[in-house]
């Protein structure tokens, strides 16, 4: 990391910390879901009274855990591929092949953030049931997920981008 630019060095640090800041989002979620579902048992089996609404928080929450967790999944480079296929070609073709796919999944977080701001919009007039909150906080997740996947494989993509030259072994530089 030392032989990277001030940028790079403060783009990765910065991105570092929203990763850590989505999964700090989900692990609160994930304990408040514990939470709730202890509350539910409670409820049902020692008051005899069922809170109705656990189950529409659950779903909130799930949303939540789900999508961010997914986004701190591309960040650290986590998500599924097969790389067969990109494993066998020449280094270079490889490292090509990688910053397209950080493009393409880049471009698949734009999608999202905008179907998910159409989304927030055409729900935001309906509520919830028994939690009497927007419908568009269930969408804020997958709205929020996209433009977390836009900003950490946009980001990645750029900075392989700018340091390609560096990130290719010394035999392939060679062979240019």
């Amino acid at each position: 990391m030392s032989d990277q630019s001030p940028f790079i060095q403060r783009l990765e640090l910065a991105l570092d910390w929203v990763r850590s800041l989505c999964i700090l989002i989900s692990s609160i979620a994930l304990v408040v879901l514990i939470t709730t579902f202890g509350w539910l048992v409670f409820g049902r089996y020692v008051l005899n009274v069922t809170p109705t609404w656990v189950e529409q928080l659950a779903l909130l929450l799930i949303c939540y855990i789900a999508f961010v967790g997914a986004a701190a999944g591309v960040n650290e480079d986590t998500h599924i591929g097969v790389s067969l296929f990109r494993d066998m070609m020449p280094v270079t073709v490889q490292k090509t092949i990688i910053i397209f796919i950080d493009i393409i999944l880049a471009a698949f977080g734009a999608i999202m953030l905008s179907a998910g701001v159409t989304l927030m919009q055409f729900g935001w007039d309906s509520n919830l049931p028994m939690l009497e909150i927007p419908e568009s906080f269930r969408t804020l997740a997958i709205t929020s997920c996209g433009a977390l996947i836009f900003l950490f494989a946009g980001s990645r993509g750029l900075i392989r981008i700018l340091t390609f030259s560096a990130w290719l072994p010394e035999a392939d530089l060679k062979e240019s």
